[in-house]
């Protein structure tokens, strides 16, 4: 019986070793599987006094930008002008027109280097 025991604890013991390494290894998986877009520029709600000269992103990993628009209050669209040739950057920056006073808003997709594709918004407001 003392025997049983004891192999019964052992097996305890490494079932529960190995469940705690799956579980921190799909914990790890999970945490390295996914970028995220670590800051805008301007910042999201960002209330400016001028104009901004650039619009950014920056990302923990780099990022394919498959698109970027820049849109008003009244829904009207602004062209920007790109400088990185469509490769993946973890800086992002684009230069708007000279904008009017008004609600901007930044729209965007792109496509990480681990795969994953992801888009988001920001918004910002130039006052006089």
């Amino acid at each position: 019986m003392i025997e049983t025991n004891k192999d019964n604890r052992m097996t305890y013991l490494i079932r529960a070793a190995l469940g705690a390494l799956l579980a921190v290894g799909a914990a790890s998986q999970a945490a390295l599987a996914h970028a995220e877009k670590e800051g805008t520029r301007p910042a999201d709600g960002a209330v400016l006094t001028a104009p901004p000269e650039t619009l950014g992103m920056n990302f923990d990993m780099p990022m394919r930008v498959t698109l970027i628009a820049l849109t008003d209050q009244d829904g009207n669209e602004h062209a920007l002008t790109r400088h990185d040739g469509m490769q993946p950057v973890t800086a992002f920056d684009a230069v708007p027109p000279a904008l009017p006073s008004g609600i901007y808003t930044v729209e965007w997709r792109g496509l990480a280097d681990d795969g994953h594709p992801m888009q988001g918004r920001f918004s910002f407001e130039v006052t006089d």
